[in-house]
Formats: C-alpha cells, sequence, structure tokens
C-alpha cells in the first residue's frame, strides 16, 4: 500500500520507529485499520518498547507451554521453582511426573502440563541427536521454524511465535494471547468467532511485509497491553479508548444500541 501524507497534527514523536505505511484515515480496508491500530497504539504507549525477558528459546518454550490459560504472575513462578528445583531440562526429563507436577503446582493444570513437558523433552532429545537444545531455530527460516515447533507436542500457532519473538531469537513473529485476540475480534480484525490459533495468521498478514521484528514484536505488545488495561473482559473503558472511532462494538456501547448486547469479543476462544 502506498505512503499518504498526513495531516500535521497527526505526525508521530521523532523517536517513535514507525513503517513508511501511513494512511491518513483508514480507507474501510482490514489492513488499512490495522496499521492505523499500531499507529495509535504505539503512540499511546511508546514505540519502540523494550524486551521484557531474555530467555533462550527452550527455555522460552516450557515457560510457553506453562503459561497456557495461566496468569502471567502464576506461570512465571511455576518457571522458577521448576528451574530452581532441576538444574538442567534432562534432569526435567528424567525425574519422575510426580516431582514435576509439584514444582509447577503454580501453573493451572499441572498434571497434564507436567507430562506434556516431559514428552515435549524426550521428543527434542530424539529428535536432537540426545541435545536439548533449540538454537538451531537461529539458522531456519522463520515459517520453517515455526513449523519444526508446531510439530512438538502441545505447540501450536501462539507458542510457536512466542518461542521466535520472546525468546534470544528475536524473530519476526505475531503471537496472539486472548489479550490480543479480544482487541482483534472487537475492531473486526478478525472474523467473529475465530479461535485464537487461526487468528494469527490472519493478524499477521494484515502487517506490512517489509516490517522488522522489532515492530512485530511492538504490534503485538501495545494490543496487548489496551487488551488489559482499556479494553478489558468485563467493562471495557470504551469512552477512554482512542481506537473508539474504529470499533463498532465500543460506538455500540457508547450510544447504548441493542447490537452492544453482542460482545465478539467474549466468544468462545
Amino acid at each position: 500500500m502506498p505512503a499518504k501524507s498526513r495531516p500535521r497534527t497527526r505526525q508521530p514523536s521523532p523517536n517513535l520507529a514507525f513503517p513508511d505505511v501511513r494512511p491518513d484515515e483508514p480507507d474501510g480496508s482490514t489492513d488499512a485499520r490495522a496499521i492505523e491500530v499500531h499507529h495509535r497504539l504505539c503512540r499511546e504507549y511508546g514505540c519502540p518498547l523494550g524486551r521484557f525477558r531474555d530467555l533462550d528459546p527452550l527455555d522460552e518454550l516450557i515457560s510457553a507451554l506453562l503459561s497456557h490459560r495461566t496468569h502471567n504472575r502464576d506461570s512465571a513462578q511455576a518457571f522458577r521453582t521448576l528451574r530452581a528445583r532441576f538444574a538442567t531440562w534432562a534432569e526435567v526429563r528424567d525425574a519422575s511426573t510426580a516431582d514435576v507436577e509439584h514444582a509447577i503446582a503454580a501453573s493451572t493444570w499441572p498434571e497434564q502440563k507436567a507430562p506434556r513437558i516431559q514428552q515435549v523433552l524426550r521428543e527434542l532429545t530424539a529428535r536432537c541427536d540426545g541435545r536439548l537444545s533449540l538454537d538451531f531455530l537461529r539458522d531456519l527460516p522463520v515459517a520453517d521454524a515455526r513449523a519444526w515447533l508446531e510439530s512438538l507436542p502441545g505447540v501450536g500457532p501462539k507458542t510457536s511465535a512466542a518461542v521466535i519473538s520472546f525468546s534470544t531469537l528475536r524473530g519476526k513473529a505475531l503471537p496472539v494471547d486472548s489479550h490480543h485476540h479480544r482487541v482483534a475480534a472487537r475492531l473486526g480484525l478478525i472474523p467473529e468467532g475465530m479461535p485464537v490459533g487461526p487468528a494469527h495468521r490472519v493478524l499477521e498478514a494484515q502487517l506490512p511485509a517489509n516490517w522488522d521484528a522489532q515492530q512485530v514484536y511492538d504490534n503485538h505488545q501495545v494490543i496487548m497491553r489496551h487488551g488489559k488495561t482499556i479494553c478489558t473482559w468485563r467493562d471495557p473503558q470504551c469512552r477512554r479508548c482512542v481506537l473508539l472511532d474504529l470499533c463498532p462494538y465500543g460506538q455500540a456501547r457508547c450510544q447504548d444500541r441493542p447490537e452492544a448486547t453482542h460482545d465478539p469479543g467474549q466468544t468462545l476462544q
């Protein structure tokens, strides 16, 4: 999409790393609205955003598996306890499942996650000639690295994107968590009822191909933060939202229209 000029009052501050694609106003296409959402939220939350941790790819994979349907604070506690209890991932692989389950008790469904983590570690051992490392993913194209990760048990698009983007790989991939998914659904960036898994490909395809890994990371982070602070699960603060004019659901709520009783952000994920 060609770049367009913007009114002087809408220019970003010079320290923000925005791409060249800058529509004056959303032109009705999903891609244009997705990019406008990014620009506005970057102004709101301040891009580029710093990385929140520096885990190697395997650590990030285990952390992501622990985070499924779990609050960040609880999954972080489970990960810390697991690392404190076992010196290496080989020890986790070879431990009794009960011991691993006890170590990750802070996470939800530890009785399911403990055997799954051990299964993943055993599969990695078999596939990687006995080495427990995912550092080789750095040498693969992102699409191939994600496909490799998603061939592991329990690893879907969200987990593969987290490993590529959040770990020290610092690759170009867009994770979509429940907050990101909710905001996208209310804005109409994804079809109503689309689950989180398929939403990854749809939302990533809306971003310009020339964006770098930092810009894609920022896109997830600002939408996720907006979902946590403004576009919340219950009682979203629509009147305070910088995206209100782009959001059919928010406008319906603010105008007390009947369709506001149907929240596309609360469909099953």
